[in-house]
């Protein structure tokens, strides 16, 4: 079998599985659950071999031609590429068999398996894709995939409220990746990747700022940014195994890697305002986190500010070096930032992973209750829960030798090289993050219980367990670089070092650390009350308010907007459209009709009186009388 029989083997068995599941399994949700599991194992082998096997290759064919419009479709797998889809198939498989028995009882299993195995295919399509259209088919079916997930439960208001949310906020940010791929094409004639990478390897680009920050607008809503950032949260109404796959791992690391493969289009003056962005999410994330009480709310916030971080290294890559004789602004050659954007995103997707599913098997032991102040007590009660997202835990906050310690360094190494103001928020936000994610995992796993739930918890089985622990095995090694760079090959080089300013940022990551982990340890008790809202209650209204800030935005101003507006037109379709041109038209043609049936009465005398107008009218013409 070749890499390119391969790659389209590795794309196709979800689809398969999940057309099987959907024509012939939907009644059997036991051997649904068996295929989609047993076709993850497959693909994510197939990839693992693709990945090690060492060939890189680029393959596409002539799929539509329109006039001068040509769109193909075709692989690119180069090194880029074999990073993603490590995360995607190695991690998806993990969550696919920790699915198993998180949702054994659920009555829609069928369903559930199958969109997980649609989504499967949509990401993949995602890493696969050698052409900006084609890229952009596979992440409309990510968001209707998604929806589908998020919404498993839409018996739940809130969950298909959510789900809603999540479809309708990411159409927002596709529409300006459309008009930006729209713009590529109209601008270089070619949305190919390779193409384009051609023509800036050979100096062929006429630099455009509008471009990068149309296609950015994607990357937004799907990596939920600042201001489309409101759906992640509110996601978390679906199935955990969904948050763990679509809300850590995959989906909203999609815009990460999508900027990545648009590097070549980037100029300053859009790097500028992709960093602040990221950096700006990070910061805003990380206080939300502070104030949440439900166990998967504060992991949303703590996935939406390391996004922030991605996307802030993304912008902060590189040095100017150039400027393009077509007159664009300075090109950047952003390779540390795409190096540092995906280290972060590998490592940030084992170890949250890793957490999301800790967090689903706290809320399975504890019978479904996800108030973290209801909770305490369950490192005796679940050890490898504990263990696990201890690992999990100590890998985000960046303790040193875990995966989390080497990926947030080489970011912080980016912004203290190139930006102190960004460095500065960025150490804040890492300072926040040690804070909240210390103060959940005391409150959980610390303490007595202090609900019934918790009181009778239990450990879960060995189809949760194993997930925890091979994701935690992951989140201490993937942060090496010899391991790193055996999956991502050239990816691994391009991660920034700098041994002048390694002992600085060494000394401000574990000042940092020690700062923020020990606050929360020594501020918060294992209580059924938040400690902040007792002890400061401006501050906790403040951060809830924060929280709330873009909801109220959207709901009462923006969404009462489109209301009005969606009332005036109502009100032009009833008056113009349906009143003056439709009903206007129809009764127009109506009275002809009735002039016309008076003219067909059937009688002889008045076919005569006609007749004789008829003469007058034409005797007066002739005449000149008009």
């Amino acid at each position: 079998m070749t890499p390119v029989q391969q790659a389209l083997l590795i794309l196709l068995l979800p689809l398969v599985s999940a057309t099987v599941i959907a024509l012939f399994l939907r009644r059997h949700g036991g051997i649904a659950s068996a295929v989609s599991v047993t076709t993850a194992a497959i693909l994510g082998g197939l990839s693992l071999g693709l990945i090690f096997g060492g060939e890189r290759f680029t393959a596409s064919m002539e799929w539509l031609r329109l006039g001068s419009l040509t769109v193909s479709l075709g692989f690119k797998f180069d090194d880029l590429a074999a990073v993603m889809l490590f995360v995607v198939s190695f991690v998806g498989f993990f969550i696919h068999l920790f699915s198993t028995g998180y949702m054994k009882d659920d009555a829609a299993r069928a369903r559930y398996f199958g969109g997980l195995s649609i989504f499967m295919f949509a990401m993949l399509g995602i890493v696969f894709a050698d052409n900006l259209f084609m890229m952009f088919i596979f992440w409309e079916l990510v968001g209707f995939s998604s929806y589908l997930l998020i919404g498993h439960w839409h018996e739940k208001q809130s969950a298909s409220d959510a789900a809603k949310k999540a479809f309708i906020t990411n159409r927002v940010g596709d529409f300006g990746f459309l008009l930006g791929i729209v713009l590529c094409y109209w601008t270089y004639g070619t949305v190919s990747l390779t193409e384009l990478d051609a023509l800036g390897e050979n100096g062929g680009l006429v630099y455009s700022r509008l471009l990068p920050l149309l296609l950015f607008c994607g990357a937004v809503g799907k990596s939920a940014q600042l201001p489309l950032q409101v759906w992640l949260p509110d996601a978390m109404e679906g199935p955990t195994p969904v948050s763990a796959l679509i809300h850590a791992a995959t989906m909203v690391a999609a815009g990460i890697y999508m900027l990545c493969r648009i590097e070549v289009l980037m100029v300053k003056e859009a790097l500028e305002i992709i960093m602040w962005v990221g950096t700006a999410t990070a910061l805003y994330a990380a206080l939300c986190a502070i104030v949440q009480s439900d166990i998967k709310k504060v992991l949303a916030y703590s996935t939406l500010s390391q996004l922030g971080y991605m996307v802030a290294a993304f912008g902060l890559g590189g040095m100017v070096v150039t400027t393009p004789e077509s007159g664009g602004s300075p090109v950047l050659p952003i390779a540390a930032g795409v190096g540092a954007a995906m280290f972060h995103l590998t490592t940030h997707a084992a170890f949250k992973a890793l957490l999301f599913l800790g967090s689903g098997s706290v809320i399975m032991g504890c019978h479904h209750e996800q108030d973290i102040f209801k909770m305490g007590g369950l490192r005796k009660k679940m050890p490898l829960t504990f263990l696990t997202f201890t690992i999990g835990v100590l890998a985000i906050v960046g303790f040193p030798g875990l995966a989390g310690f080497f990926s947030k360094d080489a970011i912080l190494l980016l912004a203290f090289k190139n930006n102190p103001a960004v460095f500065a928020v960025l150490a804040l936000t890492a300072v926040i993050t040690a804070f909240y994610m210390v103060r959940m995992w005391k409150l959980v796993f610390f303490g007595s219980a202090r609900a019934g739930a918790a009181g009778h918890a239990h450990e879960s089985g060995w189809s949760m367990t194993i997930p925890l622990l091979v994701l935690a095995a992951l989140s201490v090694v993937i942060g090496y670089g010899a391991v790193y760079g055996q999956i991502g090959g050239t990816m691994g080089g391009l991660i920034p070092h700098d041994e002048a300013a390694h002992t600085t940022i060494l000394l401000v990551s574990l000042a940092v650390l020690v700062l923020g982990a020990g606050a929360a340890w020594l501020f918060y008790r294992p209580a059924a009350t938040d400690t902040l809202e007792e002890k400061s209650t401006g501050l906790f209204n403040g951060l809830c308010a924060l929280k709330e800030s873009f909801d109220a935005l959207y709901n009462y101003y923006i969404a009462k907007v489109q209301q009005r507006f969606a009332m005036l037109l109502n009100f032009l379709e009833q008056i113009f459209l349906a009143g003056l041109i439709i009903r206007g038209f129809a009764g127009f043609v109506g009275l002809l009709g009735l002039g016309a049936r008076a003219l067909h009465v059937g009688s002889l005398h008045a076919y005569v009186h006609w007749f004789l107008l008829g003469l007058v009218l034409l005797w007066a013409l002739t005449a000149g009388l008009f």
